[in-house]
């Protein structure tokens, strides 16, 4: 009597599988944080919670899509803050100091950014210099100019540039809509395009990269030109949207933009990187922090809870589930004569 081997593989072949990748699991803890959300905060997912959410949220994202820009080559950018106080100063207070059209001066603000992280970016890159200690110490320049000018005073933004940045389209905030095209437009890049692909070659491997032809450093140095320049979008933005902001508006954005890409899935040794998931990651983390807040917790908490979230999705990412799930699944009982 012959048995028949292909009805059981013909089982296994049309098992649902699971999606699988470094970047799947942002999603599932998003998707279970909104749903204990009410259970935690009752209110927290209304209307009212999530309009006030989202902006922030888009905020978070475009300053982690530029971190991702520099994580994706290995390194690690702590200029967040400076940046985005330099950009804020453009669009607040350099205006009504010097007399430029509000327009010419956040474009100004926006090429700062960006000159900036291509500064730091041959110093990190050309002179191999520590990333760590070149973007700190950028940092701290960026924020003592910004003193410098500001006298330690904020200004207003322009109530019309302020209209747009807290208005919304078919009940999106504005912040969003931009955010979701930034992220986008990120992706179709990296995905689609061959200076894109070139980018995340060099991230994972220069070594091989400059093998097959491709020049490395200069793709890298763009990397951090990129990141300056997202800052710079993001300050200037949370400044049209707080109106009068805090001089040192950026300073929240230091940790939360390197965790955002981190929960995203991405690694900080360079090559693997999704902007997308470093988009919803931002999403998770805000929504993370106003239930916390909706919960009582003190500022100290919320910040308690974003690095213990951040540090368990460091070492969840050793965790060999695969392994283990192939361990802890029943084994297929064999066919006679097998």
């Amino acid at each position: 009597m012959s048995v028949d081997l292909r009805e059981p593989r013909q089982r296994v072949a049309q098992r649902p599988r699971l999606p699988r990748g470094p970047f799947v699991p942002v999603w599932v803890m998003t998707a279970a944080l909104f749903a204990i959300s009410p259970l935690l905060a009752p209110g927290s997912l209304s209307g009212s919670a999530l309009s006030s959410m989202l902006p922030f949220a888009a905020i978070l994202g475009i300053a982690a899509l530029g971190q991702a820009f520099v994580i994706t080559q290995g390194g690690i950018d702590l200029s967040v803050p400076g940046a985005m106080a330099l950009a804020a100063l453009f669009a607040t207070k350099v205006p009504a100091l010097t007399g430029l059209p509000l327009a010419v001066s956040a474009v100004l603000g926006l090429l700062a950014g960006a000159a900036a992280g291509l500064v730091v970016g041959v110093l990190v890159v050309r002179l191999r210099i520590a990333a760590f200690v070149v973007t700190l110490a950028m940092n701290a320049i960026l924020i003592g100019f910004v003193l410098q000018i500001s006298n330690g005073f904020p200004a207003s933004a322009n109530p019309a540039v302020s209209a747009f940045a807290t208005g919304s389209v078919a009940g999106v905030p504005n912040l969003l809509i931009i955010a979701v095209l930034l992220v986008a437009l990120t992706q179709w890049l990296r995905r689609r395009t061959v200076a894109g692909r070139r980018f995340v070659s060099v991230g994972a491997n220069p070594a091989a990269a400059r093998l097959l032809g491709i020049r490395a450093e200069g793709y890298q140095v763009a990397g951090y030109g990129m990141a300056g320049l997202l800052y710079a979008v993001a300050g200037l933005l949370l400044a049209a949207y707080l109106r009068t902001p805090d001089i040192l508006l950026g300073n929240t954005y230091q940790l939360s933009s390197i965790a955002a890409v981190v929960l995203g899935g991405s690694l900080l040794t360079g090559g693997v990187s999704s902007a997308v998931a470093a988009g919803v990651a931002a999403i998770f983390l805000t929504q993370l922090n106003q239930v916390v807040l909706a919960a009582g917790a003190p500022t100290s908490i919320q910040l308690l809870v974003q690095a213990a979230v951040l540090a368990l999705a460091v070492v969840a990412r050793r965790v060999p589930f695969g392994a283990l799930a192939r361990r802890l699944r029943p084994s297929r009982p064999r066919g006679p004569g097998l």
